[in-house]
């Protein structure tokens, strides 16, 4: 049976389609694969394939739409400089159906061999050997250089591919590969022409503190000397782990509540949708229904921006784009079971190219599970003493990429109430330099790194009972107090304001506002208002970049919480499609914007962007505890009530109490009960079902 027009792309189609490109190309010429990854098939013809299935009327005969495969890749030919190519392959008819020479105007996604390359070179130059000589090493220790995108260029750099590397010393003495070499930084960065495979230039950093110039460089002969070791593994740490810590088990001795089928299909709790993964993005919700409606086509972090506010050069350019300069599904971690997730899992692969054009299966970059959240609902009749509690459970689809010293975990979270919330861990080891003994800094905090910025940008296409919607901001304002309405003057307005054509707009958490997508032309039977979700932006800090600066222009969608545009197919990437070394947006959402579409009753996406102004502190060293931000996406007026009142309140019989002494015993002795089919004991220990004074109204 031909796969799901969603399901990603397998490993025999990514063969098919590396095959054909090569097939296209001159025998002559060299090809490099950077990405093979599905093309979704246009949303119009999608939705018709997708209107079918939920109707479940498909049959072998119903139109179905092409596989297709997106390539990217570079063409070498006799002048040996690359040129980038992207091209869309057919994979059925296994035909090559589309071709773009991208060239040089824009930069393509860095590969991981890329990388390799720079480490190579560095150990090869013999400029690093004599710049390394300035410095005297404690003995047995050794170099490494952590590759870097080289962020957004001076203008003097011209259009050059470079790679750059930041360089730390690490203790071998400890004969431990795992040893933490973060604490050792040197102030060196080596830069790399990626097409000769030289090195460049060594930049020399400044290492001052407050009052020094920006381009003092004050280091010392023997510069690691008061560098202090910070490990974290737990074989490294002095005092070892705790040793007071019982197990805490996740058990699901029935199995989960949810089912995968065809290896993208997730159902649960009335909750259906697909799952897949793409080394840009990672993983991806489709199709997302509840009972029978619809509520979004497509869910997705688009996109991450990280500058760092370091005014000394070259510390101006470190700005990286986590999703568009080399993909995050390429730096996605292969999960291990009882580790990242608990309790009973599903584990989704992907495919991903790796060097030499290889295709490679990547295991395990997606995990599926439930996990309990707390409380979902509780109410206590106070006349009988009645609790009737359930629980928050969640149904859980996380990924978690690894970027040299930094960790994020992704996570789009769906609960019973119909919400879903979309979060952000961000952990690992910051990012340091050296500064000389004894001094303070402006641009960072002692043991700690320079301060900088995560700006993440999440893309929503809603489908809220079909494609055709409306966004509303809604903000709650004081009305002045007034004899015709607001006497009192408790009186306050919610103002509803329908984005009329593409904009942005930001959160203001003194007025309350919410954005909410809507159904205009469906109504709920209850409150007689549009069928909708709310996103509530968090209000956090944007970009502090000056306007004028290279960071802030090629991160326009970093200026703003919210932007409001009209679906265009392809248009997934918030700073657009090419952010490599780039020095303005081209093909963001600012773009979108600009074209002054028409949004009301039409196809629209919302973009969401927030972030953690990371200025660090010591309790940041040597990993950081996650830093967790979190995007609700709420039903408004899509029910007719709580979809969560049937959940069940049985009461969880391996909870158990311990005694002063420590002893456990079974949590039946307890008094009150949350199993919401009998009768409680009463609030003061008494039998509910006994009688109970009730008030004398009159």
């Amino acid at each position: 049976m031909a796969p799901h027009p969603l399901q990603q792309l397998s490993y025999q189609e990514t063969e098919i389609a590396k095959d054909i490109i090569i097939s296209e190309h001159d025998q002559n010429e060299v090809i490099l694969l950077r990405e093979i990854f599905l093309q979704e098939p246009a949303k119009a013809e999608l939705k018709k394939f997708l209107a079918l299935e939920h109707a479940g009327s498909l049959t072998e005969s119903s139109p179905r739409p092409s596989r297709l495969a997106r390539c990217q890749y570079d063409v070498i030919g006799s002048d040996k400089i690359p040129y980038f190519h992207e091209a869309v392959v057919d994979v059925s008819k296994k035909a090559r159906i589309e071709h773009e020479v991208v060239g040089k105007e824009h930069q393509a996604p860095l590969i991981l061999s890329e990388f390799d390359h720079l480490v190579e070179c560095v150990e090869a130059s013999q400029e690093f050997k004599d710049a390394l000589a300035e410095f005297e090493l404690p003995e047995g220790f050794d170099i490494i250089v952590e590759p870097w995108p080289y962020g957004g260029p001076d203008e003097e750099d011209g259009n050059t591919r470079f790679f750059q590397g930041l360089v730390f010393a690490y203790d071998k003495r400890k004969g431990n590969a795992d040893t933490n070499f973060y604490p050792y930084p040197l102030p060196l960065i080596p830069v790399m022409d990626a097409q000769t495979k030289k090195i460049v230039k060594i930049d020399r950093l400044a290492t001052g503190g407050k009052g020094d110039a920006l381009d003092g460089k004050t280091h010392i002969k023997k510069v690691l000397d008061h560098c202090k070791s910070a490990e974290y593994v737990p074989e490294l740490l002095p005092n070892g782990t705790r040793k007071d810590l019982k197990p805490l088990n996740v058990s699901q001795p029935e199995g989960p509540s949810f089912s995968v089928t065809d290896d993208s299909l997730v159902e649960w709790q009335r909750w259906r949708f697909r799952v897949t993964f793409n080394p840009r993005e990672g993983a991806v919700i489709h199709d997302v229904t509840y009972d029978g409606r619809s509520m979004f086509y497509r869910l997705s972090v688009s996109e991450m921006t990280v500058p760092y506010a370091d005014a000394r050069n070259p510390f101006h350019r470190k700005q990286a784009f986590d999703f568009g300069d080399g993909g995050a599904g390429n730096c996605a971690n292969n999960l291990s079971l009882g580790c990242d997730c608990l309790g009973v899992i599903k584990y989704f692969d992907g495919v991903l190219v790796a060097g030499n054009n290889e295709i490679k299966h990547a295991p395990n970059v997606i995990c599926l599970h439930e996990q309990d959240n707390g409380i979902g609902w509780k109410h206590t009749n106070w006349r009988t003493g009645r609790a009737v509690v359930t629980r928050n459970r969640e149904l859980v689809v996380q990924f978690i990429i690894t970027l040299a010293n930094y960790e994020y975990i992704f996570a789009y979270k769906f609960n019973q109430a119909g919400g879903i919330d979309i979060e952000t861990r961000a952990t690992g080891i910051v990012s340091v330099v050296n500064i000389d003994p004894g001094k303070q800094s402006d641009y960072g905090n002692v043991v700690g790194p320079g301060a900088h910025q995560h700006i993440f940008a999440l893309r929503i296409d809603p489908a809220i009972d079909g494609h055709t919607n409306t966004i509303i901001q809604e903000d709650s304002l004081p009305v002045p107090m007034n004899p015709s309405t607001n006497p009192r003057g408790n009186y306050y307005e919610v103002r509803r304001t329908p984005l009329e054509t593409s904009c942005h707009a930001d959160a203001s958490p003194s007025t309350n506002r919410v954005f909410k997508m809507i159904n205009e032309s469906k109504l709920n039977p209850i409150s007689g208002k549009p069928v909708g979700f709310k996103l509530v932006p968090p209000p956090t800090q944007l970009l502090l970049a000056d306007p004028a600066s290279i960071q802030s222009r090629r991160a326009a969608f970093a200026h703003h919480h919210i932007w409001a545009t009209k679906y265009v197919d392809n248009e997934l990437y918030a700073a657009g499609r090419y952010t490599m070394q780039s020095r303005t947006e081209t093909g963001g959402v600012a773009d979108a914007v600009a074209r002054q579409d028409n949004i009301r009753n039409e196809d629209v996406v919302v973009w969401n962007v927030f972030g953690l102004t990371h200025n660090p502190r010591v309790e940041d060293w040597p990993v950081m505890p996650v830093e967790i931000h979190t995007v609700g996406l709420r039903p408004s007026d899509f029910f007719e009530a709580n979809p969560a009142i049937d959940v069940p309140s049985s009461k969880n019989l391996e909870s158990k109490l311990v005694n002063g002494a420590g002893v456990q015993t079974n949590g039946a002795q307890s008094n009150g009960c949350c199993n919401g089919d009998g009768v409680t004991n009463g609030v003061n220990g008494t039998n509910g079902a006994q009688e109970m004074r009730l008030p004398n109204l009159r």
